[in-house]
């Protein structure tokens, strides 16, 4: 135990011994703080759409060009409409003919029911013509649906877009073949506006975000890497989506923010830095992020005392805003931390103070 003790006060004393050692510093500041978490995220469409005919035609028209924002309703492409205009013909003449043939059964039905009342007719006859009218009733159902289906197919000739939507890589040209519900769809149409940004957060975040959902819409920002030197302001959108389970390979789970994306800056499987703020901390300490050292016990600071010797200090961190980094736990508001030259530093060690933010 003298031994321990000995080897603690010379390394004390050896700091005391060094010359002064010159830093920059700063002082921790209690201020109001956004309290935020910064994920990467990836866009993703509100809504993918693979046009497929529903009829088997000869492709004879494209009314618009690969790369088009489409509008829900517009025509996209035109099969041969004839051979289903003629097959709507051959219908209504069927169901024409057969509702004849079902007046003339229901005239004869009602003609041998009265013969039977009065005697004169037999009743097998009355039985039989009410059989037969019933009979021409049904086939009569059955060619109406037969007309309704003709019109449908020669509906389905026109394929038009079921969404508002940005058009991909045309998969067929005009003169081919195209079957129903082809493997390969004609064209794939992506929903962006809105759009989701796609973004997963450590499980020990998932109460706090929960928590804070509960008490009022949650804020999503995302930012486009690259666009404009950072000069444009983020996208602005709202949490709508906190997924039912845990990642057990990686600890996370999977939020979605619903973005209008007016402009269409947010592209389908696009990277962007997302900002999902919680709500805010009345009176946080924050220091500049560089004070903050991470060593084999956890983060800590050099807090430089008023005989200008520094002490390290352990602290808990939490989220960065700024440049800077909120302290939890460890350090009051007012204290000075050093900034830069911490690698020469001991506890106990003489500073000299170059500069103060």
């Amino acid at each position: 135990m003298l031994a321990a003790g000995c080897g603690r006060s010379g390394e004390t004393s050896g700091a005391r011994q060094l010359p002064p050692v010159p830093i920059l510093a700063a002082r921790a500041t209690q201020r109001p703080v956004l309290k935020q978490l910064h994920e990467i995220g990836t866009v993703e469409a509100y809504a993918t759409v693979n046009i497929k005919s529903r009829v088997e035609g000869n492709l004879v028209a494209i009314a618009f060009q690969q790369g088009d924002f489409v509008r829900k309703g517009q025509l996209l492409f035109t099969l041969d409409p004839r051979p289903f205009r003629a097959a709507l013909q051959q219908a209504e003449a069927n169901l024409a003919r057969d509702e004849a043939q079902r007046r003339q059964a229901l005239v004869d039905a009602r003609r041998y029911a009265f013969l039977a009342q009065q005697g004169v007719g037999s009743r097998q006859q009355a039985d039989q013509s009410q059989a037969s009218a019933d009979t021409w009733v049904a086939t009569v159902a059955a060619d109406e649906a037969a007309v309704e289906t003709a019109r449908l197919n020669l509906l389905y000739s026109e394929i038009r877009s079921p969404i508002d939507g940005h058009s991909g890589n045309l998969q067929a040209h005009i003169g081919d073949l195209i079957k129903p519900d082809a493997d390969t769809p004609l064209v794939t149409i992506t929903q962006i506006q809105p759009v989701y940004v796609d973004l997963s957060i450590p499980e020990a975040n998932l109460a706090e975000v929960r928590a804070a959902m509960e008490q009022q819409q949650l804020k999503v920002e995302a930012f486009i890497p690259g666009m404009a030197n950072g000069q444009l302001p983020p996208e602005q959108g709202v949490l709508s989506f906190i997924d039912n389970t845990v990642d057990k390979t990686t600890g996370t789970i999977l939020l979605k923010g619903l973005f209008a994306n007016r402009d269409r800056r947010l592209w389908p499987g696009a990277y962007v830095n997302t900002v999902l703020t919680l709500g805010v901390i009345p009176d946080a300490v924050v220091v500049p992020s560089e004070a903050v050292e991470n060593g084999p016990q956890g983060n800590f600071v050099f807090v430089v005392g008023a005989d200008n010797r520094v002490q390290m200090r352990p602290v808990v961190v939490g989220s960065q805003v700024d440049g800077a980094t909120v302290i939890e736990r460890g350090l009051r508001g007012g204290e000075t931390v050093v900034t830069d030259g911490q690698l020469r530093l001991l506890p106990g060690s003489a500073v000299t103070v170059k500069q103060t933010l």
